[in-house]
């Protein structure tokens, strides 16, 4: 669950508020969104991975609000880590490639498609 929008590292891009499946934010005019509707959040970590700076925390264990402090949680990197987790933004290290199913999945070869039919096009 969405847990902190951090108002001190906010730049007010509203990229949370576009990404968010559930429309967890409002956007505040030349202010940072706000989290309205907390409890619709699905813990998808939508927000948190496009938030260019990491200005966001989506706790994995919430099943309701709880009192987070900002500084806690800039002390220990956990606003955006899981953005840095799958190797999202600037200077990361992509994650998918460590993974377990990757690795497997990419020891099978994946049949060729056949190539795409273009539509026809109607004619006059």
């Amino acid at each position: 669950m969405i847990e902190l929008l951090s108002a001190t590292r906010c730049v007010a891009c509203d990229a949370c508020v576009k990404v968010c499946p559930t429309n967890v934010f409002d956007a505040v005019d030349d202010a940072p969104p706000r989290i309205a509707r907390q409890a619709d959040c699905q813990t998808c970590f939508m927000c948190e991975l496009y938030c260019p700076t990491d200005a966001l925390f989506v706790s994995p264990e919430a099943d309701g609000p709880s009192a987070v402090q900002e500084t806690e949680l800039s002390a220990r990197g956990a606003l955006g880590s899981y953005r840095a987790a799958v190797g999202w933004g600037q200077g990361q290290k992509p994650g998918a490639r460590s993974d377990a199913s990757y690795r497997v999945l990419s020891l099978v070869a994946a049949p060729e498609l056949p190539p795409r039919k273009q539509p026809q096009q109607e004619q006059a």
